[in-house]
């Protein structure tokens, strides 16, 4: 290979190598400096939503909750003329009672199911 395949008709030498890396080197720092600063700034954003997002999540708990509650008592006033007061009150809790066995008893299951698929053991259902 001749001096003049690796230099230019006059004889300067073409874009380095080590140019060329420092070009791309620069891109990377640019590219990374860019990235940075589009997530530091949809973080910002997201945390500036959070306080207003966590309040319209208890507010919208709350409401459940109560409606919850007013059903109950409606449940209540509506059967009591029908059972009377006492087996109003015995028909409501114990439908609660088992809607909370029945979610205690899911949960359950699924806490096990979850507990099998981390440990690796596939059990054959028993």
């Amino acid at each position: 290979m001749s001096d003049t395949d690796t230099r230019g008709g006059d004889g300067t030498a073409p874009a380095s190598l080590i140019m060329v890396l420092r070009a791309l080197f620069d891109d990377a720092q640019t590219l990374l400096a860019a990235e940075t600063g589009y997530w530091r700034t949809a973080l910002a954003y997201l945390l500036g939503h959070a306080k207003t997002i966590a309040i319209l999540l208890v507010l919208a708990l709350f409401l459940v909750f109560f409606t919850l509650m007013a059903i109950v008592v409606g449940l209540l006033l509506a059967l009591a003329p029908l059972i009377g007061a006492w087996g109003a009150l015995g028909a409501v809790s114990l439908t609660l009672v088992l809607l909370a066995a029945l979610c205690a008893w899911l949960a359950i299951g699924r806490i096990r199911h979850a507990m099998r698929m981390l440990t690796g053991s596939a059990g054959d259902g028993a």
